[in-house]
């Protein structure tokens, strides 16, 4: 089976789950970027990402994945900003076509969960089949594995 692991991160805790669900899959990884940065400072970024959502902001992607068609599934990862996905993964999600494909998202989050992002996900991906999600505590990423060992398993994408 062939994964890819894309995530988008800003504090690093979606980076750390990206990772310990790479090692488990042994599948490809990407980190999402926007060619502008978001800024260091919380308070700024909360209020950006609002402004983003607000207005349907696309930023422009920093890289992007060559031969996307080679994957089967593509686990998606986020913090979850404003009760959905954050300006750079609806980017991602607009740029290919992920028809036949399936998406396992999963968030980092101080207390939101999923929010409305699975919904959003599904929305800019039509066509594919959408696995359960995953939301993971942004405080609870470095004690993790279990649970994520236990995500992959139950959708199918381990033994």
């Amino acid at each position: 089976m062939n994964i890819l692991v894309a995530y988008f991160s800003h504090s690093g805790n979606t980076r750390e789950i990206a990772g310990q669900i790479q090692a488990i899959t042994g599948g490809d990884i990407f980190e999402i970027q926007s060619q502008k940065p978001y800024p260091k400072d919380y308070d700024a970024v909360v209020e950006q990402a609002r402004i983003e959502l607000d207005s349907g902001y696309i930023p422009v992607s920093k890289a992007k994945i060559k031969n996307i068609e080679k994957y089967e599934t593509v686990i998606i990862g986020y913090p979850n900003w404003w009760a959905t996905i954050p300006a750079p993964v609806k980017t991602f999600l607009s740029e290919y076509d992920f028809s036949g494909k399936s998406i396992a998202p999963f968030c980092t989050h101080e207390g939101s969960g999923l929010g409305r992002s699975v919904t959003d996900i599904s929305k800019l991906c039509a066509g594919t089949k959408m696995l359960e999600g995953l939301e993971i505590r942004g405080s609870g990423v470095k004690n993790a594995q279990s649970k994520v060992s236990e995500w992959l398993r139950k959708i199918k994408l381990t033994k």
